[in-house]
């Protein structure tokens, strides 16, 4: 497309950060360490994991670079980047999940097809850009409208990014109208990230953000939006990121009996600790993540010392020093939580945590129980090993 390229192979790479973790080079697919996702309630981009399905697409010329808006509509647009950037802007802060995170110790249990993530496929960020609603406004869709005269009742966002998926075509991925509409959901066509212009990895110029959801929906580098009467039919929404149950294999699965995954669910994760850390006995801190999907907040996380026999709630909060209460106006709610407590440790011994979100769902216990072939939504209990030594350490 004028403006932007989709190279056909790995020769113009942008640079990455060196303490990333790579678990594919080529297409790019990598993720920071634990520790750093504790750090800081809002992620640094160049820790912000990388989740890439080809060569990253190089902007040639900004001010050529256009978005064409068609479909099931009647007023058909082509959006230059200097349209949307004189749309309202807005500010979000928003966690975004890959559908993979944690697969690799799903794997543990039984071999699964897909990135070998560990558990820092996930970031939190404040996206910038306009709103999606108002964009759809432009060509006459009002707001909360949940079918076009036409029978348009998906937006399908197409990128400039070819992937061997769809046989060198574009991904893509679709949501609801009703979604894309809502100016409360707060789909963003974003163009910023932690206050800064996107850079090549994170979709510059610009990007979809559809907060809550998978990070497969959050399309970057986009080329078009398609306003279309069903689900997107691309290889990511029809035959891959679907919740199967642990009875399907690649034998018998028929992808057309599950609906693509939209929500990621409740999750929670021990950054501060790694696999068979050495202690000394005594007062340890126990700290990580929370989230859960659709803007539901986080109610409570426990911490167990003692495998999940007895547990302690930990304290929660997004900005520091200002108490986090799931769901109140002062609380972003689509983004995640950070969590910290203090425990006693004087023996070796595995550490649990799980999450609690507000509409009182919880993260099951057994990673076997939720095995799927794709190895997608490990949401079960995060697990450390720790062993604690009385000399020499």
């Amino acid at each position: 497309m004028p403006g932007v390229t989709g190279p056909s192979d790995y020769s113009r790479e942008p640079p990455r950060h060196p303490s990333l973790k790579i678990n594919a080079k080529e297409p790019f697919n990598a993720e920071p360490p634990r520790s750093a996702l504790g750090a800081a309630y809002v992620t640094p981009v160049d820790l912000f994991y990388k989740r890439n399905h080809g060569p990253i697409p190089i902007v040639d010329d900004i001010h050529s670079y256009s978005v064409s808006i068609t479909g099931l509509i009647e007023n058909p647009k082509q959006l230059f980047f200097k349209d949307i950037m004189a749309l309202p802007k807005y500010n979000v802060t928003a966690t975004l999940q890959c559908a993979g995170n944690r697969r690799t110790a799903m794997s543990q249990t039984r071999t699964v097809k897909g990135v070998g993530w560990d558990v820092s496929a996930i970031g939190n960020a404040v996206w910038g850009g306009a709103k999606l609603a108002d964009v759809l406004e432009l060509v006459g869709i009002p707001k909360f409208t949940g079918a076009t005269k036409s029978g348009g009742k998906h937006v399908e966002f197409v990128s400039v990014d070819r992937c061997k998926e769809e046989n060198g075509g574009p991904y893509k991925a679709s949501i609801p109208l009703i979604q894309a509409t809502s100016p409360d959901a707060d789909v963003l066509l974003a163009y910023e990230m932690n206050g800064e212009t996107l850079n090549r990895d994170h979709g510059y110029p610009l990007r979809g953000i559809v907060p809550g959801v998978i990070g497969a929906r959050s399309v970057k580098w986009l080329d078009s939006i398609n306003v279309i009467a069903e689900e997107c039919q691309g290889f990511f929404m029809q035959k891959d990121y679907k919740m199967f149950p642990p009875s399907v294999n690649w034998n018998n699965i028929n992808w057309s009996t599950r609906r693509p995954q939209m929500d990621f669910p409740v999750q929670c994760v021990i950054c501060s600790l790694e696999d068979v850390n050495a202690l000394k006995p005594g007062k340890v801190k126990v700290s990580g993540y929370a989230a859960s999907g659709g803007g539901r907040g986080i109610e409570r996380v426990d911490i167990s010392v003692d495998g999940g026999n007895t547990w302690v709630e930990a304290s929660r909060h997004q900005q520091p020093g200002i108490p986090y209460i799931a769901e109140a106006t002062c609380s972003d709610k689509w983004a995640w939580v950070l969590f910290e407590a203090m425990i006693d440790v004087q023996q070796s011994t595995q550490i649990v945590a799980k999450a609690v979100d507000s509409a009182a769902n919880v993260q099951p216990e057994k990673v076997e129980d939720i095995w799927n072939l794709r190895g997608i939504l490990n949401t079960s209990w995060h697990r450390v090993q720790v062993r604690v030594g009385h000399s020499n350490l």
